[in-house]
C-alpha cells in the first residue's frame, strides 16, 4: 500500500460576513476534495501541543509523528539543515526575515515578497558590515542567521506583529545584544541601496531590515523509515518542511515551478507527486499558497488558491490507487493574518467511509474519525 498526504497550509479558517458566514474552504469549488469526503472519511486533528506556538513548524512536525515536546529546537535550525549547512556545537541558527518597518511598525513581515536575488543581493551587503555571524539567503524574505557560540533569544515571528510597533517584540535574552546591533546595522546598509531603490522606483515594498526569530541548535530525528517502516518523501518549496525532512532523512523532490508562493506551479507539483510515488512507499506533497493569503488577508486569493490545491488533489486521485489525506496544518484565519491553535478538518479516501458530504471545517466536526492528535496522524494512516 501506498500513501499520499496532501497539506494545504494554513487552509482552515474561519466564518467570514463576505463569504456569507463561510469559511474559505466551504466557499470555495473543491468538488475533489468533496469527492473524498463522500467516499472517505473525514475527522479534526490537534496540531498545535499545548505550550508550543501556533507555528508551521510545530503544526508538520507533529503531523509527520515528531513530538515537538521531543524534537523541536527552533525553526531556524530546520530551515539551516535544509540549505545544506552544518551546524556545529555551539551555533544557533534563526531565521530571518527581511521585512519592511516604517515609523516603528511591522508593516510587512515578507518585504513586499521580495525576490530571492534581491534578498541575496542584500544579505551579502550586510555580511560584509558583521563578520560576527554567518548569514544564509534562502528563498524569496526567508533567510538565515547564524550566531556562533550562541546562547539562544526569543523575538516574536514578524508575521504576528503586522501593524503593530516593533518595540516590545524586540529580541529578548542571551543573543538579543548582538541580534539587535545586526538589526540596526540592516536598517543602515538597506537604506537607500540600490535593490531597494530600484523597488521603490517599480512601486514596490523595501526591505528596511531583518527580523530574526525562531533560532536553537541543530535538531535529531528518529529516521522516517526506520520509525515507520516506509520510505518517504517530501514534495514543498520551503525551507522548513524540507528541512524537517531532511532530518528524518526523507527523499526531497525538488519542483521546477514550485515558489512558496501564490504563484507555484500547482500541476507541477502533482506531476512530480506521481513520478515520486512509484519508488517511494509515503509522500508529504506540501503547499503553501494558502497560508499566505492568509498573512495577506486576501480573501479572494485564499479562496482560489484553495481551489487551486483542490485540483492537485483532482489530478491525484485520478492516477492513485492508494490512501489519500487532504489536510492544512493549522488555521491561518482572514481576520487575523496569522497562525491559530484551533484544531484542522483532515479527510481519508481508503480508510472506511461517514455521511460527510463536502470537506469542510463545520462537516469534518461531524465526522466518524473524531479528533485525533497529530502525533498519531501516520500511525493511524499506516494501521
Amino acid at each position: 500500500m501506498k500513501y499520499i498526504v496532501i497539506l494545504g497550509d494554513g487552509m482552515a479558517d474561519e466564518p467570514l460576513v463576505q463569504l456569507g458566514g463561510r469559511t474559505p474552504l466551504e466557499y470555495a469549488k473543491t468538488p475533489n476534495m468533496d469527492r473524498m469526503a463522500q467516499n472517505g472519511a473525514c475527522g479534526m486533528l490537534r496540531t498545535i501541543p499545548d505550550g508550543f506556538e501556533a507555528g508551521s513548524d510545530i503544526a508538520n512536525m507533529s503531523i509527520l509523528g515528531y513530538a515537538p515536546e521531543k524534537y523541536y529546537t527552533g525553526r531556524g535550525p530546520l530551515e539551516a539543515v535544509s540549505m545544506g549547512i552544518g551546524l556545529e556545537s555551539g551555533d544557533v541558527a534563526y531565521r530571518c526575515n527581511l521585512v519592511t518597518v516604517e515609523d516603528g511598525v511591522m508593516v510587512d513581515f515578507s518585504a513586499g515578497h521580495i525576490s530571492s536575488s534581491e534578498g541575496s543581493t542584500l544579505f551579502s551587503s550586510l555580511s560584509q558590515e558583521i563578520p560576527e555571524v554567518m548569514l544564509r539567503a534562502g528563498v524569496s524574505y526567508r533567510n538565515l542567521l547564524v550566531v556562533h557560540q550562541g546562547t539562544g533569544s526569543t523575538s516574536t515571528p514578524p508575521h504576528d506583529i503586522v501593524g503593530k510597533k516593533i518595540a516590545e517584540y524586540l529580541p529578548e535574552g542571551g543573543d538579543a545584544a548582538l541580534l539587535l546591533r545586526c538589526m540596526g546595522k540592516s536598517t543602515e546598509v538597506f537604506a537607500g541601496h540600490p535593490v531597494n531603490a530600484a523597488r521603490l522606483r517599480a512601486g514596490k515594498r523595501p526591505a528596511t531590515g531583518i527580523w530574526p526569530w525562531s533560532g536553537g541548535p541543530r535538531p535529531s530525528f528518529p529516521q522516517f523509515e526506520e520509525k515507520y517502516g516506509k520510505k518517504g518523501g517530501m514534495i514543498s518549496a520551503v525551507d522548513l518542511l524540507n528541512g524537517i525532512a531532511r532530518c528524518a532523512g526523507m527523499e526531497i523532490i525538488s519542483v521546477p515551478g514550485a515558489t512558496g508562493y501564490l504563484d507555484t506551479d500547482y500541476a507541477a507539483k502533482g506531476r512530480y507527486a506521481l513520478d515520486a510515488i512509484r519508488h517511494l512507499d509515503f509522500l508529504y506533497l506540501h503547499i503553501e499558497a494558502p497560508d499566505e493569503a492568509g498573512h495577506l488577508g486576501d480573501v479572494e486569493e485564499k479562496v482560489r488558491a484553495i481551489e487551486r490545491v483542490d485540483s492537485v488533489v483532482g489530478m491525484i486521485l485520478e492516477n492513485f490507487d492508494g490512501v489519500l489525506a487532504v489536510l492544512p496544518d493549522h488555521p491561518t484565519p482572514i481576520s487575523v493574518k496569522t497562525h491559530t491553535r484551533d484544531p484542522v478538518p483532515f479527510v481519508v479516501l481508503g480508510k472506511g467511509t461517514d455521511s460527510t458530504e463536502h470537506f469542510s471545517e463545520r462537516e469534518a466536526g461531524e465526522g466518524s474519525l473524531g479528533t485525533k492528535s497529530a502525533v498519531d496522524f501516520l500511525s493511524f494512516l499506516f494501521s
